[in-house]
């Protein structure tokens, strides 16, 4: 028997839609990382990308478990001394609901070319309505608590 690899060309994409108001943060971050790799296909080969669209809607109704909302906090440097900034998840949620999914997801993708690739598939909309509807998306079962 010999071993498969998959063809770019032979990728046959499908789309997804994700509710994040159905499941805390990490949970929803996990499938969607998931899908954008293409973990849950037959044809998965680690050199290819062979992933799905994912659609992520209510991001705004987003759930962080225990104190992550006060105590998580997002970091950048300006590079320049003392150029450091510090927010806080809730801080980002209010400026940016979809930025917190956005790094959660980014952060669970491997570190290589294909990165950049997978995350344009990613489309985050802080509210229930997506313009995607001509793909004819899938909704995609989140189990998980509130």
């Amino acid at each position: 028997m010999k071993t498969f690899s998959q063809k770019p060309a032979a990728v046959e994409r499908k789309w997804y839609v994700i509710d994040a108001s159905q499941a805390p943060a990490g949970r929803v971050a996990t499938v969607a990382a998931g899908l954008l790799i293409g973990k849950g296909k037959p044809s998965v080969t680690a050199h290819v990308d062979g992933g799905d669209f994912v659609i992520i809607i209510n991001a705004e109704n987003t759930v962080l478990t225990r104190n992550k909302m006060e105590g998580k906090v997002y970091y950048r440097h300006s590079g320049f001394p003392g150029g450091i900034k510090a927010r806080t998840a809730a801080e980002s949620m209010k400026l940016n609901p979809t930025a917190v999914l956005q790094h959660a997801i980014r952060g669970m993708l491997p570190v290589n070319k294909l990165r950049d690739g997978r995350l344009k598939r990613l489309k985050i909309y802080a509210g229930d309505q997506h313009n995607h509807g001509a793909q004819k998306p899938l909704e995609f079962p989140m189990k998980g608590k509130k």
